[in-house]
């Protein structure tokens, strides 16, 4: 494979991985309502438009496009266009495709581990758990029904459940180190499967260059922490007070509504799928995660 075609190539994951495959040789193109000062493809999710040109071009396609879950409050409109921007994307991407008279041979999409649900307590889950019934999981199930239908176009498919992502720039941890001090969220005891952002990236490479690897698998880190725990070391790590005393269950919902069973739920996942199939974790340890991160 030479040619790689990325949608939502300009987040924090979709700039790891480019900057990944392009090192690696490949020549990378993303879907984007612009040209985003690089080689591009110009779609249009609302109207359902799409360059042709862009799965002529492509060998692979990873899918990152789709509205960020923690970015607004969930208000009705909010939940439809977190909805909207996975199912009508994918749904663009496979109409594409189809279409197609040369079509890619490989096809990588984000998924989430909120498929699992808010809150599955201490239970180790893996890819054959079942599915959640809360928002989230209803989001993710009707996504991967989306990739799955292309999976019947004669593609390989791999769909990632990513996990909570630690990055330095943005993401979970931005978002946990903002206030002047660091502090648990609830009682602190749910579970975080996190992985560090370069690892992640390389296991959409992986993915990719795997030829056998197809179906469904976890993108998490082997070591789930406690929130308390994880809140904990990247305090420490980046030198910022923490208090240990947890921000109030009932004062997050007041102030994040719905989303706050996002961050007061928990879930324990299992990533010894990716693990049996040949992917070596560079970062399983917290702590040197955290360092890494944030290193001077």
């Amino acid at each position: 494979m030479k040619n790689i075609l990325i949608t939502g190539g300009s987040g924090l994951i979709g700039r790891k991985i480019t900057a990944l495959l392009e090192k690696r040789g490949m020549e990378v193109a993303w879907l984007s309502r612009s040209s985003q000062g690089r080689k591009s493809f110009q779609w249009d999710i609302s109207k359902q438009e799409l360059d042709p040109e862009a799965m002529e071009w492509a060998d692979a396609v990873i899918h990152l496009a789709g509205a960020g879950v923690a970015d607004e409050r969930w208000t009705p409109a909010r939940k439809k266009e977190i909805l909207d921007s996975r199912v009508k994307s994918t749904r663009l991407l496979y109409a594409a495709i189809e279409n197609s008279t040369q079509k890619p041979t490989t096809f990588i999409s984000a998924s989430a581990v909120g498929y699992y649900g808010f809150n599955t307590g201490t239970t180790l889950v893996d890819e054959n758990s079942p599915a959640g019934e809360d928002f989230l999981a209803e989001v993710v199930v009707a996504w991967e029904q989306e990739v799955k239908r292309i999976e019947n176009l004669n593609l390989r498919t791999v769909l990632l459940r990513i996990g909570i992502v630690l990055d330095a720039e943005g993401g979970a941890l931005g978002e946990m180190l903002k206030p002047p001090v660091a502090a648990p969220l609830g009682n602190g005891d749910q579970w975080m499967s996190w992985i560090h952002i370069e690892d992640l990236a390389r296991m959409f490479v992986f993915a990719l260059e795997k030829t056998t690897l197809q179906g469904i698998y976890n993108a998490v880190g082997p070591n789930p922490a406690t929130n308390q725990l994880l809140t904990l070391e990247a305090a420490r790590a980046k030198g910022k007070p923490y208090l240990g005393i947890g921000v109030p269950g009932f004062l997050l919902k007041l102030v994040l509504g719905e989303m706050a069973a996002m961050v007061l739920g928990g879930n324990r996942v299992s990533c010894q799928k990716i693990q049996k199939a040949g992917f070596d974790f560079e970062f399983e340890d917290l702590k040197e995660a955290l360092k890494d991160l944030f290193k001077k």
